[in-house]
């Protein structure tokens, strides 16, 4: 264990990475480097965080859920989970009114910015994707 204390200082750099590599879509990768920042600070929230976020970006929006709302069980006032949950349930069929809700609470109440752009810009993809009525050529035919 005394050797993983000199890679203690480059938690946030693995967890940055793992990230990028969702970003990348290098769910292998991501999900080592997710797994190292367990090593090194098992109890951090930003490593659930992460987790979930795989999850959403596999559209396995129930283990996203799951993710996003242990952390917020620890931290209720982590804005990077409530936002992530909020899109993860707008996107749930049976829960898209509760993730509406939390987003809007977001998108007016949070300090950060950057969660109020994203509650916004998610909150504008659902009233128009997401809960659009389907048109002529959607509808089935008799």
């Amino acid at each position: 264990m005394e050797d993983l204390k000199k890679y203690d200082e480059d938690f946030f750099l693995f967890l940055e990475a793992g990230f990028v590599a969702i970003n990348q879509a290098d769910e292998d990768s991501a999900t080592k480097l997710f797994k190292t920042c367990e090593i090194l600070r098992k109890d951090n929230p930003l490593i659930q965080v992460g987790f979930g976020y795989l999850h959403l970006h596999k559209l396995e929006l129930k283990q996203a859920c799951e993710k996003f709302e242990a952390v917020l069980q620890k931290e209720p006032d982590n804005v990077m989970a409530k936002t992530l949950l909020g899109i993860a349930m707008s996107f749930t069929p049976d829960q898209v009114t509760k993730g509406e809700q939390m987003l809007e609470t977001i998108a007016k109440d949070a300090s950060d910015s950057d969660a109020k752009k994203v509650a916004n810009t998610t909150l504008d993809f659902v009233e128009h994707f997401v809960k659009k009525t389907p048109g002529p050529a959607d509808v089935k035919r008799k």
